[in-house]
């Protein structure tokens, strides 16, 4: 049985690639409040959003007027996606004010055992108000 014959069109089979429909690709975007971007990372469609929280961050470099760049925001606002244990722990080592909301599960088993009360937000940029997908909007409609 021939390539054409397993659902590919002569053209990708000759090229060696099947439907190029069918990949995917996931932005994971740093942004300032302005909505600019600071850092991204490109994977594949199927990849989870948590684990490219940290080599998102390590990318960060805000350019000042002199010196070094900037690579330790003030805060870091996220959607619920990144409020692993992991990632926060990696925000309190490096000093960095986590503005993530809870999971409902993660806040009832801490409930459960006897733990601290729920995480609030003490301040700070509302997490809602993660300028992540509003750049990206920005972008997919500026190309």
């Amino acid at each position: 049985m021939g390539p054409a014959a397993e659902g590919m069109t002569a053209e990708a089979a000759r090229v060696g690639r099947t439907d190029l429909s069918l990949v995917s690709q996931q932005i994971h975007l740093a942004a300032d409040r302005r909505c600019r971007p600071l850092a991204f990372v490109l994977t594949a469609g199927q990849a989870a959003d948590s684990p490219q929280f940290m080599p998102v961050l390590k990318r960060v470099r805000v350019r000042l007027p002199l010196g070094r760049p900037r690579t330790r925001p003030g805060a870091v606002a996220a959607d619920k996606a990144y409020s692993s244990r992991g990632n926060r722990a990696y925000l309190r080592k490096r000093n960095i004010k986590a503005v993530i909301p809870e999971k409902k599960d993660q806040a009832a088993n801490r409930k459960n055992k006897g733990g601290p009360h729920p995480r609030k937000n003490k301040g700070g940029p509302h997490p809602r108000a993660a300028p992540g997908g509003r750049c990206q909007g920005t972008i997919r409609t500026a190309r």
